[in-house]
């Protein structure tokens, strides 16, 4: 038996001490993960279920879903590293790389987001074309929504309609939902918002298309992905990436994560998709 004299003893004990705060507070690392909140509080957190349930086990840590109170608050969660991981809009994310100063990384996106698009919608029978638009209340999504404002707005510039002088009111709902609901009661004649939500709603029939109705589909961009920030160690974001990417549906378990996140398979993406979107956001004065 070794004999240690009471300073050795000491710094051991400190050692070990120290030792095991570190293991435990390895133990207890969250990672931690937010959306913009495009769509409302109830869906966000239905649809994120199983994946940080997925997330935990290819991880090997606890994955907590963290709901965020705008679009803003999740650029700034990220920025400030409050969260390792965030859903956003192709918008947010050009907003979060230009805050950040270039100090984010867009990690994968769903295969639609490749090529995706936004719709106007009417309950206005005399509405057939964008520039119907003109003299009429309008609704967008959020603010800092790409799908829902930032695209549409460029492609309503596109079509000689300038939203803040043509229309007699314009109107931000804060999500694509609610976009809907705006324009189903009758409180807008016409809104924007993203394809998607809408074949969702008409799928699960929430909406009456005989009374709301698509007049007009925007050409493609890139949109959606989810993006961390360049401090993640590479090797955490590289097992990150891979567990996107292996996502498919011959899984039950694959199958309902990429059901709810309406997705075919997730594919890699990269900052530089995203510049279409950076140059429509500078013209509109955006950014």
């Amino acid at each position: 038996m070794i004999n240690l004299n009471p300073t050795t003893r000491f710094k051991a004990l400190m050692v070990s001490a120290l030792f095991c705060v570190a293991a435990a507070a390895q133990a207890q690392q969250v990672f931690r993960v937010t959306a913009i909140p495009d769509e409302s509080p109830t869906e966000l957190a239905r649809k994120a279920g199983p994946l940080m349930k997925y997330l935990e086990a290819r991880l090997g840590m606890p994955v907590e879903f963290t709901p965020v109170t705008d679009y803003a608050a999740s650029v700034e969660a990220l920025v400030n590293k409050k969260v390792d991981l965030a859903w956003f809009g192709g918008f947010t994310f050009v907003q979060a790389n230009v805050r950040s100063g270039g100090k984010v990384i867009p990690i994968a996106q769903r295969e639609e987001d490749e090529k995706f698009r936004s719709v106007f919608i009417t309950s206005d029978p005399n509405i057939k074309t964008l520039a119907d638009l003109k003299g009429k209340d309008v609704s967008f999504g959020s603010q800092s929504s790409t799908s829902g404002h930032l695209m549409p707005r460029s492609f309503l510039m596109d079509a000689g309609v300038n939203a803040d002088k043509d229309f007699k009111r314009v109107s931000f709902s804060g999500a694509h939902d609610a976009t809907i609901a705006a324009v189903a009661s009758g409180k807008v004649q016409a809104g924007a918002l993203n394809i998607s939500v809408w074949e969702r709603f008409v799928n699960e029939k929430k909406v009456d298309t005989t009374k709301v109705r698509v007049f007009f589909t925007t050409p493609p961009y890139f949109d959606y992905n989810w993006t961390v920030h360049a401090d993640m160690p590479a090797a955490t974001r590289e097992k990150l990436t891979k567990a996107f990417l292996d996502l498919n549906k011959s899984s039950p378990e694959g199958k309902e994560i990429l059901d709810l996140q309406r997705a075919t398979r997730f594919v890699p993406t990269k900052a530089e998709n995203y510049k279409g979107i950076e140059a429509a956001a500078r013209a509109a004065a955006l950014l």
